[in-house]
């Protein structure tokens, strides 16, 4: 489609490109909003949603959308894990017996009970980066504290954790190249660590879901089973948190009115993590497969296209969010975001990265109100779906403070999360 200006065609980002895809979503969701890509090497063409309102039909019919044949655009990547295959690979019925099954350990009541561990980890990290002045703070703290989360809900050993930070590392590299296929990618070290631990749980149980799931017998749920549900604890809950901590960070260095307004009054805090998330997005596309001709805003998708859902572009659609959509507001209060997609497929560990999210602004802004970052250095991560930064260089800036109070809870914002 060509325009005043020149034509309009969507480009999958990668590395350095994921620095600015803004205008591009612009262009695409006011003039072409299901938008064709034309095949080419490593994909047979797919179609490209932008706007807020088509993104949401085709999360919330995932009997026409269907995730179980791949969320890449690629063609010939995917592994088959048979049993194993990991509950985002799963469309109703099976996806919804899955959810069922391991959906207890994600409520409210059992995320809060991780506040306190993970509060402490925080503190750790940016009393280090304080004391030596400056640092990297995605690898200093918003990369290994998902990490922790993660392996704290497997009930991983701590013995255990350097090998298991390696093989997510690896794995979460290989998702976002769509290569988890990939006999190098940590795929079959980390079921191999899990098999194990499964072992050792049926004669050793701890409180951890993986020992909760053993603890149903095999009759309920096999091994291969229990492995597929690890692999997508680590392929999912890793690199997206990182993508929210670094994204918040920088939009708040940007717009030092809003950072004031959360650091004079931090009861703003749990709320204004569902604008970051709108805004940063961390998971920007996702694919799916229709499985029968649709229409969708007046064109014909065929049976058998497949779509890539522009999340990051929904995001910021005006006709959602107003005139001033594409802009930072901590007190906006979105009344749905499309970050952790939407209706079956929504996000089991959603009320995790919403918890993340506000103990480590809480907790940065009061110790560290005026931090600096240096965004141009900033560099992001290779991979089309994922927009996440690799580095961060962060100062704790002149009025660093060690403080041994937390901010006022938001008891209402931590109940819905």
């Amino acid at each position: 489609m060509t325009v005043a200006g020149g034509s309009i065609h969507f480009k999958l980002r990668s590395g350095t490109s994921w620095k600015d895809p803004f205008p591009m979503y612009r262009m695409l969701r006011d003039h072409d909003p299901v938008h064709q890509v034309q095949p080419e090497e490593g994909h047979n063409g797919f179609w490209f949603l932008s706007r807020f309102a088509d993104v949401l039909e085709a999360v919330r019919d995932a009997e026409t959308f269907s995730s179980a044949r791949g969320l890449t655009i690629e063609s010939g990547t995917g592994v088959d894990l048979g049993e194993a295959t990991p509950i985002v690979f799963l469309d109703p019925p099976d996806h919804t017996v899955f959810r069922r099954l391991v959906g207890s350990g994600f409520t409210p009541r059992q995320v809060s009970e991780l506040e306190e561990d993970i509060r402490a980890f925080v503190v750790e990290r940016i009393e280090c980066l304080r004391e030596s002045g400056k640092g990297d703070v995605v690898a200093e703290l918003f990369k290994p504290l998902p990490s922790f989360v993660v392996a704290h809900y497997l009930g991983v050993p701590v013995a255990d954790r350097p090998l298991f930070d390696l093989w997510t590392d690896q794995i979460v590299a290989a998702a976002a190249q769509g290569q988890i296929g990939d006999p190098e990618s940590g795929v079959l070290d980390l079921l191999a660590y899990f098999s194990d631990l499964v072992e050792r749980r049926r004669v050793e149980p701890g409180d951890d879901l993986i020992s909760q799931l053993v603890e149903l017998g095999e009759d309920a749920v096999s091994i291969t089973w229990v492995l597929g549900f690890a692999f997508t604890m680590v392929t999912g809950g890793n690199d997206t948190t990182t993508g929210l901590l670094g994204g918040a960070a920088v939009l708040l260095a940007d717009q030092p009115d809003q950072r004031r307004l959360l650091a004079e009054d931090p009861s703003l805090i749990p709320a204004s993590i569902e604008e970051f998330l709108r805004l940063t997005s961390p998971v920007q596309n996702l694919a799916r497969t229709v499985t029968r001709e649709v229409v969708i805003s007046g064109t014909s998708l065929p049976e058998g296209s497949k779509v890539l859902l522009g999340y990051g572009a929904a995001n910021r659609d005006p006709r959602e969010f107003g005139d001033n959509a594409e802009e930072l507001d901590v007190q906006r209060s979105p009344a749905r975001i499309l970050s952790f997609g939407y209706g079956a497929h929504h996000c089991l560990g959603a009320s995790v990265a919403r918890l993340q999210g506000r103990v480590t602004l809480e907790e940065l802004l009061a110790r560290c109100p005026d931090y600096e970052v240096d965004v141009a250095s900033m560099k992001y991560a290779t991979g089309n779906y994922v927009r996440r930064p690799l580095n961060l260089a962060f100062s704790p800036g002149k009025r660093s403070s060690t403080t041994t109070s937390r901010p006022p809870r938001n008891k209402r914002a931590d109940s819905s999360a």
